[in-house]
């Protein structure tokens, strides 16, 4: 029997052994659909397959663009947007665009991307910089931080012909939905903090940010091995108010859905801003019955109008600019009551003589 139960015994440690390699190699396999899985041994297969479109020019509008490279070692990039031309060296306002995708999809290059920002330049009259940055799990995060910010530094230098020519570097915008929401607030943060960062910036469209909520996010975690956790000011802004209190722009734009799974994480950041001691204005757009990041699959509808038209206002609307309409609409006034007197004066010598 003892040697028997000896014989048994290597095989049945074998087998346990097997079993605990077998499920912490099970552990590792991971999938976030309908972003991508990743084998046990590592391999990554995503659910899209990427499609691209060059730049182009749109005669109906008179919007044309054009591919820059900025880190040709790192694959990090931008597509320009340059809206029609009526005069020599006319400037507008510059608008900083990050896409979204969960940090792990898309592309300034995809078709959704590239007409949304065709249609946002030509509505906003904006020069409009759209950023390529690496995608996770390839490239971790902060690797989509660190390129967005490489390109906001590019965008700094103002080299660029269509940049220096006709982009005012004092009215300068972030933008960016989802994910691309959250690095554009961080790339806002990132600003804030470099002292010698010299555009200035005026605000940040934020649609349908992707902002934690002071729970575990299986997707963060794996994108970001290196989380502080579920308090990351990177990941969750709102439980830091002294960082929202320093955002140095005067105004932000938060846009959300009624269906959008994300949708109480915008309020509380709106929220949070507002309770923050920040000395910006602080406005939020909520589309009723509409999902995540609707506008962008569906671009032509009423709802997706509406968001657009709420966004192109806030990115045009400048108070000085106000002040001189306000001011014109004074004198036009003041002239009125001026010729006014003068005719009630001479009615009333008439009458007297």
């Amino acid at each position: 029997m003892a040697q028997n139960f000896t014989h048994l015994r290597f095989p049945l440690s074998f087998l346990i052994i097997c079993l605990y390699i077998d499920s912490t190699l099970a552990e590792k396999a991971q999938n976030f659909y309908p972003f991508f899985r990743v084998d046990t041994d590592g391999t990554i297969h995503r659910y899209q397959e990427a499609k691209f479109v060059p730049p182009s020019f749109n005669p109906e509008t008179g919007v044309q663009s054009k591919d820059v490279t900025i880190l040709p070692e790192q694959n990090v990039s931008a597509r320009l947007y340059l809206p029609k031309i009526s005069g020599k060296n006319q400037k507008f306002p510059l608008l900083v665009y990050i896409h979204g995708g969960g940090f792990c999809t898309g592309s300034a290059s995809s078709p959704m991307y590239d007409s949304y920002l065709h249609k946002l330049t030509a509505e906003s009259n904006t020069v409009a910089v759209s950023i390529e940055y690496r995608l996770a799990p390839e490239y971790t995060i902060p690797a989509c931080y660190d390129d967005s910010w490489a390109v906001m530094k590019w965008v700094e230098q103002g080299t660029d012909p269509w940049l220096k020519e006709h982009a005012d570097f004092s009215r300068v915008y972030l933008a960016g939905d989802s994910a691309g929401a959250n690095i554009a607030h961080n790339m806002m943060v990132r600003a804030s903090e470099e002292s010698h960062f010299s555009p200035t910036l005026i605000g940040m469209a934020l649609i349908d940010p992707y902002f934690g909520n002071d729970k575990p996010d299986s997707l963060w975690t794996y994108l970001c091995p290196k989380t502080t956790g579920i308090y990351d000011p990177r990941f969750n802004p709102a439980a830091h108010p002294r960082l929202l209190s320093k955002l140095n722009c005067s105004k932000v734009l938060v846009c959300t859905a009624g269906k959008d799974f994300l949708r109480d994480r915008a309020w509380t950041y709106y929220e949070n801003l507002k309770k923050s001691g920040w000395k910006g204005e602080v406005g939020i757009k909520e589309i009723e019955g509409e999902d995540h990041v609707f506008h962008l699959y569906n671009q032509t509808s009423e709802k997706a109008k509406i968001l657009m038209k709420s966004v192109v206002d806030f990115l045009v609307y400048d108070d000085s600019s106000q002040q001189v309409n306000l001011g014109s609409k004074v004198s036009e006034f003041s002239m009125s009551l001026v010729v006014f007197a003068f005719n009630l004066f001479c009615l009333c010598i008439h009458k007297s003589s």
